[in-house]
């Protein structure tokens, strides 16, 4: 059940007389009250005699007792709205439910004889409205703060006892949707987003590319979006509003969107924090320098066990740059691999924040690295790319799991979209090198495939029949001969790859088991068997950093 709270309003007459409308309003049917404050209300509905002045005047008249005390916007006005798949409650059902929900949000009290006075209207099978002005007996307002969340607790407790659909709830810091007004406009132009959606994604996609708040604000100009920075008189900067050039108003001025009107991590001050801890210094790295995809990939694989074994806020400060690190991808994979990622981004925005307040500076080793991919030469290695994506896809599968603990119900459901988008990625990503593997599996002896199938048994005897079964068998074979060509012991290796992911979700056990044991015993991602996955590059420094195209930001928030 969904609870809809509107803005109050002035006119009690003007609510009724759309609540029982049947012929502007085709939908509306049979609108009659189910339920009153005191149960003798006239039913302009079903009591030919009762008219609507009859029923507004009933429900104004301790606002009209208040007179200058009253409040100007005195209609409450709350529509309680059922699932398309529940049942068809009756109307004593719903007389419950509307008694509950004014106890909750604290319009009418159970028991106070000085509650506001109000009525439950129903004119379709699946909703009722619950309209009340908002004075009291007493002639004071009542105390009802943070009524919509008040409300869904109740409703959420409701849809338990009466067997409805548990409906997915948020904890109020979701990003704003876009308007109605918002939505026709786009519509009209052509586009298949609101200016708000395509502002959001690019703003997000330059912060995670910035480096400092100056570079921010360079990368997103670069991009065509206008850029207005208010300042303090100190010249400091307070804050920031953003605008896609020709998108106007009705009075030719640019439709400007705050940082934190698009979402709440989005503020000025939030992305000053943010891009604060990513600054601070590197640690030094003894030896040769991963290449950022890899320090990526390695840090995205660590999420899993993070998740399980630190605070909260930690924990929170992992997923937040698990979310940098999809809206990075996009502007480093392969074009046909883009729409997927770019939809895998936008779900994950959601599982982004939560009222957990993150500790940015446990992630921002990861988070430097993340900025680092887009300004270094991205992986032609396509097998390296499946195994990132791998990764991605487990630290994601994790954070649903993470949110789900903590009744995060939003989050999980956005973390559950991600990893269908990151699955079809992936799976597209790991055709082409997975054939190569495949191939290489077809050219070993016999005695080593022997070998292999009897490591296998020994390891995963339960699943043994089934992946030897699949397609992908000759590639875990092939893998488990480069494992053992390169010092490890494969039964080992092996079953540390099957403990690190549930392998009941795979599709494929076989296909999940080579990139979690080329990750775990670092083998060669190249078809070049037997040597340190970052032995293949030169021992030269990496190329000094160059900073993100505005073709690529942008062009990442176009196709979004």
């Amino acid at each position: 059940m969904i609870a809809k709270i509107g803005k109050a309003g002035a006119n009690t007459r003007g609510v009724l007389k759309y609540l029982y409308d049947t012929v502007r309003a085709k939908d509306h049917t049979d609108p009659h009250l189910v339920v009153s404050f005191d149960g003798f209300a006239p039913d302009p509905g079903r009591d030919e005699t009762a008219t609507l002045a009859q029923l507004a005047t009933v429900l104004d008249l301790r606002v009209k007792q208040a007179g200058d005390r009253a409040p100007e916007k005195h209609v409450w006005h709350c529509s309680v709205r059922a699932a398309p798949e529940d049942r068809i409650l009756t109307d004593e059902e719903w007389a419950v439910i509307a008694r509950r929900v004014l106890n909750a949000t604290g319009i009418a009290p159970v028991g106070d004889p000085d509650a506001c006075r109000w009525v439950a209207v129903r004119h379709a099978d699946d909703h009722i409205h619950i309209v009340a002005t908002k004075v009291r007996g007493d002639l004071r307002q009542p105390r009802h703060w943070n009524d919509c969340p008040r409300a869904d607790k109740e409703l959420a407790a409701i849809e338990k006892e009466y067997g409805l659909r548990q409906v997915v709830r948020g904890d109020r810091t979701a990003a704003k949707r876009p308007t109605r007004a918002e939505q026709e406009k786009a519509r009209r132009a052509g586009q298949a987003t609101t200016a708000r959606e395509r502002l959001r994604t690019t703003v997000r996609t330059a912060l995670t590319a910035a480096t400092s708040t100056e570079e921010f604000f360079q990368i997103l100009t670069n991009t065509g979006v206008l850029v207005d920075i208010q300042q303090f008189p100190s010249g400091d900067v307070r804050g920031y509003k953003v605008a896609l050039d020709g998108d106007i108003n009705t009075d030719g001025q640019p439709v400007w969107f705050s940082g934190s009107v698009l979402a709440p991590d989005l503020s000025y001050p939030k992305i000053e924090e943010r891009l604060t801890e990513a600054s601070g210094p590197a640690r030094p790295q003894a030896g040769h320098r991963r290449p950022a995809w890899q320090q990526v990939t390695d840090a995205t694989d660590r999420i899993p066990d993070i998740l399980t074994r630190t605070d909260d806020g930690a924990a929170q400060a992992h997923i937040t740059v698990l979310a940098e690190t999809l809206d990075a991808l996009p502007l480093i994979v392969p074009d046909d691999l883009r729409p997927q990622l770019l939809r895998a981004a936008a779900a994950f925005e959601r599982a982004n924040r939560s009222r957990i307040r993150a500790r940015h500076e446990e992630a921002q080793a990861t988070r430097r690295a993340v900025k680092a991919i887009v300004r270094e030469p991205a992986p032609k290695d396509a097998a390296a790319l499946a195994i990132m994506l791998d990764v991605i896809w487990l630290a994601v599968i994790a954070a649903r799991h993470w949110h789900q603990v903590r009744q995060h119900d939003q989050q999980a459901e956005a973390a559950r979209q991600t990893a269908e988008h990151l699955r079809a990625a992936y799976q597209q990503a790991a055709a082409r090198p997975m054939t190569v593997i495949v191939q290489r599996g077809q050219r070993l002896t016999v005695k080593v495939r022997q070998r292999q199938v009897a490591i296998l048994r020994q390891v995963l005897p339960e699943l043994a029949e089934q992946i030897l079964a699949e397609p992908g068998w000759p590639a875990l074979a092939a893998t488990l001969a480069d494992t053992q060509a390169a010092g490890h012991d494969s039964a080992v290796v092996l079953t540390e790859a099957a403990t690190r992911r549930e392998l009941d979700t795979a599709t494929a056990i076989s296909d999940v088991l080579v990139w979690r044991l080329r990750r775990t015993a670092d083998l060669p991602t190249t078809d070049n068997p037997g040597t340190p996955a970052h032995g293949n590059r030169p021992a030269s420094p990496p190329p000094p950093a160059t900073q993100p195209t505005s073709q690529s930001v942008n062009g990442a928030g176009r196709r979004r």
